[in-house]
């Protein structure tokens, strides 16, 4: 037997024996750094860089440039821009200021023998935005200037056009940014309103596309390299790909780029590329990241709302054009009125979009008006942002939205999870809670469970962010952040530019085909998935989860520990959306009213078109920059034109309303009132609460008659107070004496800054400028700890970076306490007694009158006086916040805010981290702080800031950021607030019944005669009895009511539970109501269930309704003629379960 020893393996394997080289040993980091010099840069001239374009061409002969500038600050639409004078322009001039627009005419001659190429295109760069447009004015694409990642300079001409030589085209390029135009630069910085941009480009090109091909392929090896693990198999085959293509390509050689690519599909897999969009047909069956390009855009944030209208449209058309270059680009959005933006001022657009949303590329997302701050706006306002996105979505494209889409709004209410899907969604995808600089949020995927217990489906995408630029790095953080692996393996890429608009670019879903392409090759990168929508990747995640029995659940508000100084930013705007809410309840209530009884009006018709045109105004200014009070100046100038003429429509609207039900009657704010001689001074209450009120009333001129209708009158005789009572509930109230049970007020100077205003319930005592005493009479109860006091305080308001959002934990650390300065006695009773106040700081002036009534805060039992303070300031400082504090003899580790549709809970400790960081919080009309047995609010009629740190309860009045908005809140200001002590625990007190109170003033009257007023004589036509903590929220009309034949007219009541508890309540509706049939609906008031009416002993209809804790429900009565009403059993024989 031979022996071989070896020898001849080795010479067979062509294994060299000798070896004189150095060998192959790397120093990988310099490697990598390498790929940095391959494109752009120092080496520019000789890299990749270099041969990306074969020819370029700017001259006259081939590109003609006409331009016309629009004047001032003026938006012309298409058409009227063609009809005007332009004049020839040159590349290289420069165009502005700010904000402006300019129109161009764009005449281009191609070079025959660029047919040849495999691509041609206009390289249009103004140094801004732009859009261009065909020349029968449809939206082609959006043009981004610059050289930020967001650049979009080039316009693909089509084969038709270079073969015919010829081609016109016009653009509108608009004089600002993609985030405004920042005056130094810094992105939140106030606009610098005088800047011009230049046109930098408007050329012919041929781009090289096997070089651009390379770039893209170089792009993805270089990310592979820098977001994968070093040493893993994957990283380092990128990475030696990558080095060796770099070796391959050579500058004056065009085969070198071929050779190039080849070595790439050693990465991508052969033949990848021309396997286009199939390639994600091949590989993993089931994808961990799905992909889905997303375009956000501020409804208004560094722009005005006239800009977003244009970023639309450029952000649209540009994914209506990738969509026909890229047959699996998905394109999700959301936010109905930047449809309807698109449908009014962009038709032909609108229709192209319209279109590829029947195909199923272009999905509405979201179910709401506008991506509306959650913290701030009213349960009703949430409500209507859903129905009306909704309704748009489906009048317009026949579908409803299966998600609800907020990322980017700061803080979500527990409120929502009921809403959405009471407006048929079952699923939540946000993400801004990554941003909290606190605590780290500890879930992806998980159930949120709402405040009434009504969950949704909610994804946190873990690539934290809705402006993903579809990197490797992105799709391996949403693997890798992913929280909830043990749960759910799959997360959400949301990619494209946004904020600004623009959404994503070619290279994105270029370098997702490749990214898809290495992960069939190997398992070293997750697999992504492209062609699908948002509600598919839920439904798979629903499934997946056993429709999410596996998942986690999060119960209660995602607070967003960050932004927090947004509760108070801008207080004219949270106080036009506070009484623009109020407004539009009013207004659909007594036109309700109006439209079924029509006593003085046969001819009045709901008015629902200008109803809704007002809603449209409101919910347009709930966006999540505007309303918070974070975007520029420019945007509150509009935002306040909005209010007002809500505010003039809506009282418009009322008036007609009145005049519909009362006879001849006048507001007391009509210049008429003065001229009349005779008359009643009536109230009508649209609460639903009994109540009493103390309205004051002009007594000059012909309006001294109504002295003896008056229970107090001022010193100089020319305002009287009237007692106006209504302990029936809503309906009308009636002038009054003192009654028995009225507390009188006194107030007492006892020394020279010490004074007192008390009746027989509450006392408050000042002394040198503090409040030193809050005291309870019939208790004997002080409730300020000895050696405190309460009052204003100033604290320094010096955030890290985010100026208008932010107001940092450390603001609490530097204070000053100011004193009520300058006091003097305004009225001493027995109505109303107050103190006037007249506080000197730094450049501003605070006027603050503190009174207290004779009447408690409510007509519930033992129910206290409230102390009012009623501010005028002109605020003239910067980077201060302005509060005002009580502390309390009074110990929970917890406070109650009042959230939509019911009270939240929130530490006043500070136990941990979590505790913490809510140092600051968003409340609506109430703040309260109690223990067994007693408890003391704080009530606001335009305030959303809140916090309570120990015993120490604060609201939150102004501040004074100087960005985004150079000259936040400066000027004049006023707003209320109160101090409610209250007997019992919050859960036992009529605190949320005296907040809706407080927020709601009657409406007051001058009647003629009183004989001519069947109203006067008529019941109320709601009343709940059986449940205290049921509320009437809402009256209005059906949605789909023929206004105008009054066929089967409908009522839709919206009620709440307030308390957090089960209630069976009765309600009752007045016999003047012919009641064919009752529904409960959802939100959008489809139907779900027909209830049982039943007839009462007073000869009313009922239905018995029950709730568990926070739980909303809408109740649509069908009406019709009295004999269409059916034959009802009675309230009587029937069996009463809960009543």
């Amino acid at each position: 037997m031979a022996c071989h020893h070896g020898h001849g393996a080795s010479a067979s394997s062509g294994y060299p024996k000798e070896n004189y080289g150095p060998g192959a040993k790397w120093i990988k980091h310099l490697t990598q750094n390498r790929l940095g010099t391959f494109e752009g840069g120092h080496f520019s001239d000789v890299n990749l860089s270099s041969v990306l374009f074969t020819h370029r061409i700017d001259n006259k002969e081939h590109v003609k440039l006409e331009v016309w500038s629009a004047p001032g600050l003026s938006k012309p639409s298409f058409e009227e821009a063609m009809k005007q004078k332009f004049r020839p322009a040159n590349k290289g001039e420069s165009f502005g200021p700010s904000w402006t627009n300019h129109w161009w005419k764009v005449s281009l001659t191609i070079p025959s023998y660029w047919e040849q190429y495999e691509r041609v295109q206009f390289e249009f760069d103004p140094g801004c935005e732009a859009m261009i447009y065909s020349t029968d004015g449809t939206p082609l694409q959006g043009i981004t200037g610059g050289y930020g990642g967001d650049r979009r300079v080039e316009y693909i001409l089509s084969p038709s056009v270079i073969k015919a030589g010829k081609h016109e085209i016009v653009i509108e390029s608009s004089c600002n940014g993609m985030f405004g135009v920042p005056w130094n630069g810094d992105t939140i910085a106030p606009p610098d309103m005088n800047r011009y941009f230049g046109l930098a480009s408007a050329d012919l090109v041929v781009p090289n596309m096997e070089a651009w091909q390379l770039l893209w392929d170089f792009q993805t090896l270089r990310q592979l390299t820098d977001s994968l693990p070093g040493n893993t198999a994957l990283q380092n085959k990128a990475l030696t790909t990558a080095n060796a293509i770099m070796n391959v390509f050579e500058k004056g050689d065009v085969h070198s780029l071929t050779d190039a690519r080849k070595l790439a599909e050693e990465v991508f897999g052969e033949d990848w590329a021309k396997k286009g969009e199939k390639v994600y047909e091949e590989g993993a069956e089931k994808a961990q990241v799905w992909g889905i390009g997303h375009c956000h855009i501020d409804t208004a944030w560094l722009w005005p709302y006239r800009v977003t209208q244009q970023k639309v449209a450029r952000s649209w058309s540009t994914q209506v054009d990738l969509m026909d270059r890229y047959p699996e680009h998905r394109f999700t959005c959301s936010q109905a009125q930047q449809y309807k933006w698109l449908e009014q001022l962009y038709p032909p657009l609108f229709e192209r979009v319209k279109e590829k949303i029947k195909a199923g590329m272009f999905h509405p997302v979201g179910g709401s008006w506008v991506e509306n701050d959650s913290n701030m706006p009213s349960g009703e306002a949430l409500a209507r942002q859903f129905i009306f996105g909704q309704r748009y979505f489906e009048s317009r494209f026949g579908i409803r939205c299966k998600t609800a889409w907020l990322p980017d709004s700061f803080g979500l209410t527990g409120a929502l999870p009921q809403l959405i899907r009471l407006a048929d969604m079952d699923y939540f995808f946000t993400q801004k809670l990554s941003w909290n600089n606190i605590n780290n949020f500890p879930h992806s995927t998980f159930n949120w469970v709402g405040i009434d217990g009504t969950q949704v489906l909610c994804h946190m995408t873990p690539v934290d962010t809705y402006t993903a630029q579809a990197t490797v790095g992105d799709v391996v953080k949403g693997i890798n952040n992913h929280k909830n692996l043990e749960s759910s393996d799959i997360s959400l890429l949301v990619f494209g530019n946004g904020d600004g608009g623009g959404g994503p670019l070619a290279k994105m879903l270029e370098n997702l085909r490749r990214i898809r392409a290495t992960s069939n090759k190997s398992r070293d990168i997750p697999p992504v998935n492209m062609g699908h929508s948002v509600d598919e990747f839920f439904d798979v995640l629903a499934k997946d989860s056993n429709a999410g029995t596996k998942l986690p659940n999060w119960s209660g508000e995602l607070y967003l520990e960050f932004h927090r100084g947004t509760y108070t930013s801008h207080g004219s705007i949270k106080k036009g959306n506070r009484k623009s809410e109020i407004l539009l309840r009013d207004v659909e209530i007594i036109s309700t009213f109006a439209s079924l009884f029509k006593y003085h009006k046969s001819d009045y018709v709901y008015p629902n078109e200008k109803i809704n045109d007002c809603w449209e105004k409101v919910l347009l200014n709930q966006f999540h920059d505007v309303l918070p009070g974070s975007a520029i100046g420019m945007v509150y100038d509009d935002a306040e034109k909005l209010y007002a003429e809500v505010r003039k429509d809506g009282e418009t609207l009322l008036e007609e309303a009145f005049k519909a039900i009362f006879p001849p009657s006048v507001s007391f704010t009509d210049p008429a009132f003065k001229s009349k001689k005779t008359g009643t001074i009536v109230g009508f209450n649209t609460t639903f609460f009994p109540r009493r009120d103390i309205v004051e009333v002009a007594l000059t001129g012909a309006a001294q008659r109504l002295k003896s209708q008056v229970v107090q009158t001022s010193k100089s005789g020319t305002t009287g107070l009237a007692l106006l009572d209504c302990s029936a509930g809503g309906g009308v109230a009636y002038g009054t004496g003192m009654y028995a049970d009225c507390k009188p007020v006194s107030v007492a100077r006892v020394g020279t800054d010490h004074f007192v205003l008390k009746n027989a319930s509450v006392q408050l005592t000042i002394v040198d400028g503090r409040i030193t005493s809050l005291y309870d009479v019939p208790l004997d109860r002080e409730l300020i700890p000895a050696g405190e006091t309460g009052g204003l305080v100033i604290f320094d308001d010096k955030p890290n970076y985010w100026d208008a959002w932010d107001v940092e934990i450390h603001h609490l650390e530097k204070f000053k306490k100011l004193r009520f300065e300058n006091i003097s006695i305004a009225a001493e009773g027995p109505l109303r007694a107050s103190l006037k106040s007249v506080i000197k700081y730094g450049q501003s002036t605070i006027n603050v009158s503190i009174s207290l009534d004779a009447i408690p805060a409510s007509l519930k039992k033992n129910s206290r006086s409230f102390f009012r303070f009623d501010a005028e300031v002109d605020w003239h400082e910067r980077h201060e916040f302005l509060k005002f504090e009580v502390p309390l003899n009074i110990k929970n580790d917890f406070a109650t805010y009042e959230t939509q549709f019911g009270h939240v809970q929130r530490p006043t400790h500070k136990n941990t981290t979590w505790d913490m960081a809510k140092f600051e919080v968003c409340g609506h009309k109430y703040a309260d702080l109690s223990e067994y047995g007693y408890g003391v609010a704080i009530l606001s009629e335009s305030k959303y800031g809140f916090s309570c740190r120990g015993n120490v309860l604060r609201i939150s009045l102004l501040r004074a950021a100087t960005a985004p908005d150079a000259e936040q809140d400066q000027g004049k200001h006023e707003f209320s607030w109160a101090v409610m002590p209250h007997q019992g625990h919050f859960l036992e007190s009529d605190v949320p019944i005296a907040a809706i109170i407080f927020n709601s003033p009657i409406h007051v009257r001058l009647l003629e005669d009183t004989n001519e007023a069947p109203l006067l004589k008529t019941k109320p036509a709601f009343k709940l009895e059986g449940a205290p903590n049921v509320f009437l929220e809402t009256v209005k009309r059906g949605l789909d009511d023929d206004f105008e034949s009054h066929e089967s007219p409908s009522v839709v009541l919206r009620l709440y539970e307030a308390y957090g508890g089960h209630g069976t309540v009765k309600l009752k509706f007045a016999e003047h109501l012919s009641v064919v049939k009752v529904l409960i609906t959802n939100l959008l008031e489809d139907k779900l269930e027909e209830l049982s009416v039943y007839q009462t002993e007073d000869s009313s209809s009922a239905v018995k309704l029950s709730f568990h804790g926070f739980e909303v429900k809408t109740v649509k009565l069908v009406l019709g003629k009295p004999s269409a009403v059916p034959k009802r059993e009675s309230w009587v024989t029937i069996e009463k379960p809960g009543f």
